[in-house]
This record gives C-alpha cells, structure tokens and sequence, in this order.
C-alpha cells in the first residue's frame, strides 16, 4: 500500500521518460542518457537521500548536483 504523496512510479523510471538522445546540449537529458547506461544506478529507489549520495560517489557522469536537484523537483512535482 502507497503512503500518501508516495510515488507509483521509482525516480529512474520518471528519469527516463526524459532521455532524448538528440538533445546533446540539454544536461537533463544528458543525465537521463547517462543513468540508463549506468547499470549500477538505484532504479527502484523513490529516496532522495540514496539516489543523491549513490550520484555524490559514483555519479561522475552528472556535472553538478544541482541537475538532479531540478530534476528531483520535477519528479516531486509530478507526484501533487
């Protein structure tokens, strides 16, 4: 069963819905591109607290954290 506000959907799979591989200069879809070919990436975690320190230690594809801040945002804001 679902918490309230709780997301169905993991923040790898709402990630993913952002992957254009035709967008080189667009660092979301950079990041989403990246995060599909890192097959260590936590797919189904819906915490931020995991996804953001498995990125701060192994995420040295995403040049900053502030993209994932935003795209966290995103996702959050899908889920009101």
């Amino acid at each position: 069963m679902l918490r309230k506000n709780e997301p169905q959907e993991s923040f790898y799979q709402y990630l993913m819905s952002r992957r254009n591989l035709k967008k080189v200069d667009d660092p979301i879809a950079n990041f989403a591109n990246n995060a599909f070919y890192d097959e260590s990436f936590p797919k189904q975690s819906k915490n931020y607290n995991k996804i953001s320190n498995y990125l701060e230690e192994y995420g040295s594809y995403l040049p900053n954290m502030t993209i994932f801040d935003k795209v966290w945002q995103q996702y959050q804001d899908n889920i009101h």
